[in-house]
């Protein structure tokens, strides 16, 4: 059998030491566990941009790896911490909406209240569940594969919507959902929200922030330098770019603002 594959998603940053003691927790309960950073730079409390990030990056890994998502500023309440069974893989994390883009894909959910404390690290940290209750559940996770051992099944996990575009007549407001490492900025409009934008010959005018768009492409070099310009980034969303550029600098945009389609 392949060794198991648990993944890291997390706001704990890299300059502190919470993700390896998260990885040596792993590795002390199944030293034959491989685990894989997918980030740990998750805006900090900000579970949308985790349920983003982790709904993004999941569907490419084996089936039966299991994902660990830890963006937590309910630690040490009464949110629960849960563990989800999706279409393939499985997902550690607190019970909060950080899933919800999961959710959104998947077409078979079953969740579980994780409360099974034999499984756990003690004493139990009421700020670090990272380290005492999610990654020893992983880890026990990817030896037993027992997902009823862990709490009772529930079916009232916490999930939330995905902002979505908005249309009237022939404007659409959507907005900047994430401004990536390069300035790019990541909107929540995708090509069958807005067909007309993207075909041959649309006319349109973007606008986002001190910048006015006028061109779609299919890459980053067909931008003018210093141009900012749109195209279908990675992610299936319409992205504003500027080739060799900062968009996010350039516009003057962060995360959460508004980005108006105009079309005709």
């Amino acid at each position: 059998m392949a060794r198991p594959i648990i993944t890291l998603t997390t706001d704990y940053g890299t300059s502190d030491n919470y993700v390896g003691v998260m990885r040596g927790v792993i590795l002390n309960i199944n030293p034959e566990a491989t685990i894989v950073d997918i980030s740990h730079s998750v805006l900090a409390h900000d579970i949308l941009d985790g349920a983003l990030t982790i709904g993004q990056a999941h569907k490419y890994f084996p089936p039966r790896t299991i994902h660990l998502v830890v963006v937590d500023p309910g630690v040490g309440t009464a949110r629960r911490p849960i563990l989800v069974a999706g279409d393939t893989h499985y997902f550690v994390a607190p019970d909060n909406g950080v899933l919800s883009a999961v959710y959104d894909q998947s077409e078979s959910i079953h969740a579980w209240h994780v409360t099974a404390e034999h499984y756990f690290l003690n004493p139990i940290s009421a700020t670090f569940h990272g380290r005492d209750i999610f990654a020893p559940t992983a880890a026990w996770l990817s030896k037993t594969w027992q997902t009823a051992s862990f709490g009772e099944e529930i079916e009232d996990y916490v999930r939330f919507a995905i902002p979505k575009p908005k249309a009237s007549g022939n404007t659409i407001k959507c907005l900047v959902l994430r401004v990536d490492h390069f300035g790019n900025l990541v909107t929540n409009l995708r090509p069958e929200d807005a067909p007309a934008l993207f075909a041959p010959e649309a006319k349109f005018t973007i606008r986002v922030g001190t910048g006015v768009v006028q061109k779609i492409v299919a890459t980053f070099a067909e931008g003018a330098a210093g141009e900012a310009v749109g195209m279908i980034g990675s992610t299936g969303y319409l992205e504003i770019s500027v080739n060799k550029g900062n968009a996010a600098r350039a516009l003057g945009v962060a995360r959460g603002s508004e980005v108006t389609v105009e079309l005709g």
